[in-house]
């Protein structure tokens, strides 16, 4: 009765938390800051990210999950630690039972290094859910049913397209490619075109204020300010929202690209539910203006944003671990 069920999204970008019965109660980003001199962690989450670029060598601001996966174990434990306690308290009368997404596409030895960090973060059990499969609950599409259900999970680091029926991933793809490369892409673009050197924060402003998919009818410009290549110094220009759809076409290409594959491979009784149904579009990057026109110009099947995209696999981990009885012969074996 007092133990508490956790759904968490363990981005590359944000981690999400999820209570049952309360709903999404956290969302901070997935960094990290840590003391070089005598390593320990300075700060945690949003704090830690106001730091990125700003701070001297003495602090290390870090993103200990990349592309999905756990890139530095210790820190990944420490930041779980501290988001758990924030979300349950510090001496919870009962330890929590949590259920992690981690990509379909990780391997064994990545999956057991996530189901550690949670156990050693506070966890009396940890489940592991791919995270498709969440996304496909949390985005309330009837996945217990013997119905075809596609999406198309854009995070930070990765992005998934499957095919869930039955409470399972029947057919999926997966690209090391999510948010950080299209933000790359950006940086390079300006790098080249303009000589200038924009941050990593400046470059996901360009792409959630003007950003685009495909052209926009009514063209959007922002001014960013960077450092000249050539001169060093600070320097104001204006880039506009073709720009931006130039600039990120080659990693929308690479996603587009695990999605076909995914279709491709799709049994075809279930096929033509997705024709009927059309595919949905979860994560942080289902935000990107018309990306959900291009997916149906390019593929055929018509696609559309879940409600509240970001939150669906924190919600989808959470109603996964209230259906343990059912959910457990269908989650990964650590």
């Amino acid at each position: 009765m007092f133990e508490k069920q956790v759904g968490i999204d363990l981005g590359t970008v944000n981690v999400l938390v999820f209570v049952r019965g309360q709903g999404v109660v956290l969302q901070e980003p997935s960094v990290v800051a840590i003391s070089v001199r005598d390593n320990k962690i300075v700060a945690v989450g949003q704090d830690a990210a106001d730091m990125i670029g700003r701070v001297s060598d003495s602090i290390e601001v870090a993103r200990p999950v990349r592309d999905g996966v756990i890139a530095d174990y210790m820190v990944t434990e420490a930041m779980l630690r501290h988001f758990i306690r924030k979300v349950i308290g510090r001496n919870p009368l009962l330890r929590p039972q949590i259920m992690i997404s981690t990509p379909k596409g990780v391997t064994s030895v990545e999956r057991r290094a996530v189901y550690d960090a949670a156990i050693q973060a506070g966890a009396k059990e940890a489940y592991l859910i791919p995270e498709p499969l969440a996304a496909a609950f949390g985005a309330g599409l009837p996945v217990n049913t013997p119905t075809g259900n596609m999406v198309v999970d854009l995070g930070g680091g990765t992005s998934e397209a499957a095919v869930a029926s039955m409470n399972d991933i029947v057919v999926w793809s997966s690209v090391r490619v999510g948010g950080n490369r299209i933000d790359q892409s950006i940086i390079s673009y300006v790098r080249k075109k303009y000589s200038l050197i924009i941050g990593e924060q400046t470059a996901e402003e360009l792409k959630i204020q003007i950003g685009s998919a495909l052209p926009l009818e009514d063209e959007l410009s922002l001014d960013v300010r960077g450092r000249d290549q050539v001169t060093g110094l600070p320097r104001t220009i204006s880039v506009t929202s073709v720009e931006v759809t130039q600039a990120i076409s080659d990693p929308l290409s690479v996603i587009l690209g695990a999605v076909r594959q995914t279709l491709e491979k799709t049994p075809p009784e279930l096929a033509s539910d997705i024709i009927d149904r059309g595919m949905v579009l979860t994560g942080g990057g289902a935000g990107l203006r018309n990306l959900d026109n291009l997916m149906t110009q390019e593929t055929g099947v018509h696609c559309f944003a879940a409600d509240n995209p970001i939150a669906c696999v924190a919600m989808g981990a959470g109603r996964a671990l209230e259906n343990l009885a059912v959910m457990r012969r269908f989650l990964p074996q650590i």
